[in-house]
């Protein structure tokens, strides 16, 4: 299966699952995310996403995130330039607030599939761990670590995420 037909089966199990879902509220986030890389070969992480959120009651989501994430690689020693590497995730997970209003501190862990979209990249796993502070206004601040399991190791970031979110 290529590249384009997994996206398009994951995008479709998506749509599904926010149309079979019984959850109370959904809300719409959308977040840029500013990296620093973790691994030698990067040295900066770029990426947008966008986040539909359910809440299963006032203190649990499930949030189902996509976007783009760009790691631009960097020059070594001897003439060795890194290549960028690119890639759109689809992740979901649960997302636990402290406060038992819905908003501020929260607890956040994503999984999913990375489908890259440099050249030679593949699919591969993805987890996000991540920390915030959502208000009720809708502006949410998080950081979060991001990492790419790639051959032998893995390609990282800890990111601050800003974002706005709003209610369907």
């Amino acid at each position: 299966m290529n590249r384009t037909s997994k996206f398009i089966a994951s995008a479709v199990a998506v749509v599904a699952l926010f149309f079979t879902t019984n959850a109370n509220a959904q809300k719409l986030g959308i977040g840029l995310n500013l990296g620093i890389p973790t691994n030698d070969g990067y040295n900066f992480a770029l990426g947008a996403d966008a986040r539909l959120q359910f809440d299963v009651s006032k203190q649990v989501s499930i949030p189902v995130t996509t976007g783009y994430t760009h790691f631009m690689g960097e020059d070594l020693a001897n003439n060795v330039k890194v290549s960028d590497y690119g890639y759109i995730p689809l992740k979901t997970g649960v997302k636990v607030f402290l406060d038992e209003t819905g908003s501020g501190p929260y607890a956040l862990a994503e999984v999913g599939a990375a489908f890259g979209v440099t050249e030679n990249s593949g699919t591969h796993f993805v987890y996000a761990p991540a920390i915030g502070y959502a208000w009720s206004s809708g502006l949410d601040l998080g950081v979060k670590y991001e990492g790419v399991p790639v051959g032998g190791g893995t390609v990282g970031q800890v990111a601050l995420r800003i974002a706005y979110g709003f209610k369907l």
